[in-house]
């Protein structure tokens, strides 16, 4: 895949990237190249969505960095250059052409890079992937590897191809996973490893020293997209299962259960040493103090210690329960009682 390209190291002149990326993770990545001395004569990044209570258009982390730092930034909807938004293609792909680019580095943007984007750069198109590569190729690999239980995790570089990350791998660094880990936590500390690794490989590629390697067939999984209906608690999990979700929905979508229609968001558990008896049904509140409201699950019990009710804020349990009444007996998620007619 490499044609190693020295104009960069024969004029000694800073190396080019176009950088394509959105979300946080990515904007930490960008900033680490920019800072190291990379030019960046091109920022990708996707196009301005509403947020917040008034759903004002926001500007991307990473298209806040750029503009703030004087980098040229382009949008397109797509880059498919026969597709429905082929004018926004066309113009970017004038913008990329323009730059000349040794290299592009792709952090988590969100749009699929076709073939003719991956055969611009003389350097080709690097990503950094938020997983141990091919463990989770995907869209959420932090979200998937803490709801599957894994006890590490990592960074993978890699030159990308037209597979979903099926690229040649190019340098990985792993992370052990904590048992407190929520996607949040560990995104926080996956975000600085990406920036330094890509400066490496583009260091060694200009270099000639970089040695891809193939990604082995062997222990292939898809982290996919995390979606808002997986939020609601399954009770006959095993509680085990059902604290890796809590914490791997932490901060979205959250996960959720329900009480006679109303909406619990469940921010945080201990799992309880207790032994659930097999006649009590999944859901049912055991016990409830001040330390947590214990719920019956399919294998084991649940101490459930931070709450939040719609509309309110994450409180630790006896906050939460001055204002929200939760009783043994009580069966969480189950529906509501039809009301009774006249």
């Amino acid at each position: 895949m490499f044609c190693f390209f020295y104009r960069a190291l024969a004029l000694n002149l800073p190396m080019k990237i176009v950088f394509a990326g959105t979300p946080e993770f990515a904007r930490v990545a960008l900033q680490h190249l920019h800072e190291s001395g990379f030019e960046v004569p091109l920022v990708l990044t996707q196009p301005d969505r509403p947020a917040g209570r008034g759903m004002k258009l926001q500007a991307s982390p990473v298209k806040q960095y750029a503009l703030a730092h004087g980098m040229a930034v382009a949008q397109p909807r797509s880059l498919r250059l026969d597709g429905k938004y082929a004018d926004g293609a066309a113009a970017a792909q004038g913008a990329l052409l323009a730059a000349r680019a040794d290299a592009m580095v792709v952090v988590a943007y969100g749009l699929i890079l076709p073939q003719w984007v991956l055969d611009l750069p003389p350097l080709g198109c690097l990503n950094i992937h938020a997983s141990l590569l091919p463990r989770w190729r995907g869209a959420a690999p932090i979200h998937r590897a803490i709801e599957a239980g894994d006890l590490e995790t990592g960074i993978t570089l890699m030159q990308m191809d037209a597979g979903l990350d099926t690229g040649d791998m190019l340098l990985r660094q792993s992370l052990p996973v904590a048992d407190t880990d929520t996607t949040a936590t560990l995104h926080d500390r996956l975000a600085p490893l990406g920036g330094p690794m890509a400066a490496q490989a583009l260091q060694q590629a200009a270099s000639g020293t970089l040695q891809p390697v193939p990604q082995p067939a062997e222990g292939v999984t898809y982290a996919h997209k995390i979606e808002k209906a997986e939020s609601a608690i399954d009770w006959s999990l095993p509680a085990q299962a059902i604290g890796q979700r809590i914490r791997a929905f932490d901060p979205f979508p959250g996960a959720s259960t329900s009480l006679n229609g109303e909406v619990i968001k469940v921010w945080d558990y201990q799992i309880d040493s207790c032994q659930r008896k097999p006649d009590v049904p999944c859901g049912h509140i055991l016990s409830v103090n001040e330390s947590g409201v214990h719920v019956a699950c399919g294998q084991g019990v649940l101490c459930l210690t931070v709450l939040q009710r719609a509309g309110g804020k994450r409180l630790p349990v006896a906050q939460f329960l001055r204002g929200f009444d939760l009783q043994p007996c009580m069966v969480l998620g189950a529906a509501a009682a039809p009301a009774q007619s006249a």
